[in-house]
């Protein structure tokens, strides 16, 4: 059995009838918004989003999840395909999941409507249903992805990005949202901030090891959705390439920072930067931090009794790190 269906298996049920719930979630009047979401909907990736919350909450309640749980999971996920759309924007993206992105296909101007549509359905299925405390944790993490993405955009421009600025850029920027939706299942299930601040720092932690993960990806060749050294390329300052620099003589500096500024387009250079990253420790450095991060996360679920969602939960930390794209 696949990890991903292995994980699932304790909120099979949560997981079928969530679907219609969700595409229920994002029904409207105009023809054409039905037809966008729809295709969204049909292009769904793994949900890990949803999974997060229906397992933190049946691991928190020992078993059962309720109408709160639902909407929990239908809002961030809404919220989260609001972001991928905006996302492809910004990025002048063409693709997502090897389909063609909403902005591809119906102009940017759409994209943007249509971002803008799914994040207002989402707060209004919270408070439609007075789930304020919900909502909360929903807005403040729109409102740390938003500053991520602007704090990483104003460092890129120069390239000076520290070991503390980064971990706080990708806490933002990734975290929040996987933090959000744990937090989110032990809020709908357990209004009592100790589940719920324990179970959004476990999110949180398991969100920066991720990131971390697709940051290594860039280094490797490993069969995955976007090629070699597409970061390098795009100017992001990621984990091993800021331990590098800091690693390295003020010559190999210079030389890594020129290559990035001015010649990232040049595929030799590029791939010089990699090897050079991987010479310096670079990559072994990352792997030791993102053990850490799950290390971390794993003892939060230490304090939790045994249980097949506390078991899916650890399955998930683990996949999180060893996945192959």
């Amino acid at each position: 059995m696949k990890i991903v269906e292995q994980i699932k298996q304790p909120i099979v049920r949560e997981m079928e009838l969530f679907e219609g719930k969700f595409h229920e979630s994002m029904s409207s009047k105009v023809a054409l918004l039905n037809r966008i979401t729809y295709y969204i909907v049909n292009r769904k990736g793994k949900q890990m989003r949803p999974m997060f919350v229906f397992l933190t909450a049946k691991m928190i309640s020992g078993g059962t999840v309720n109408e709160r749980t639902y909407r929990g999971a239908a809002v961030i996920e809404l919220i989260h395909t609001a972001t991928l759309v905006h996302d492809d924007v910004v990025d002048d993206s063409n693709r997502r999941r090897g389909f063609f992105s909403i902005n591809a296909l119906w102009k940017n101007k759409i994209a943007v409507l249509v971002g803008d549509y799914l994040l207002s359905k989402g707060l209004l299925l919270s408070i439609d249903h007075g789930d304020f405390d919900l909502l909360k944790i929903i807005s403040v993490a729109v409102r740390e992805m938003s500053e991520g993405e602007l704090l990483q955009i104003e460092k890129a421009r120069r390239l000076d990005i520290t070991e503390a600025i980064y971990y706080e850029i990708i806490r933002q920027k990734t975290a929040t949202l996987i933090a959000a939706c744990c937090a989110l299942g032990a809020c709908s299930v357990a209004p009592d901030d100790v589940h719920t601040e324990k179970m959004r720092r476990f999110g949180e932690l398991i969100g920066m090891a991720f990131q971390i993960k697709d940051d290594l990806f860039d280094y490797t060749d490993d069969a995955i959705g976007k090629p070699t050294g597409i970061d390098i390329k795009e100017q992001k300052m990621t984990l091993p390439l800021i331990y590098a620099l800091n690693n390295c003589t003020k010559a190999e500096k210079k030389w890594v920072i020129n290559s990035v500024k001015n010649h990232n387009k040049d595929k030799k250079r590029v791939k010089e930067v990699i090897a050079f990253v991987k010479q310096t420790g670079g990559l072994t450095y990352a792997e030791e931090k993102m053990a850490e991060f799950r290390e971390e996360a794993l003892l939060i679920l230490n304090e939790y009794p045994s249980s097949p969602y506390k078991d899916a939960l650890v399955l998930m930390v683990n996949y999180v790190i060893e996945r192959k794209k």
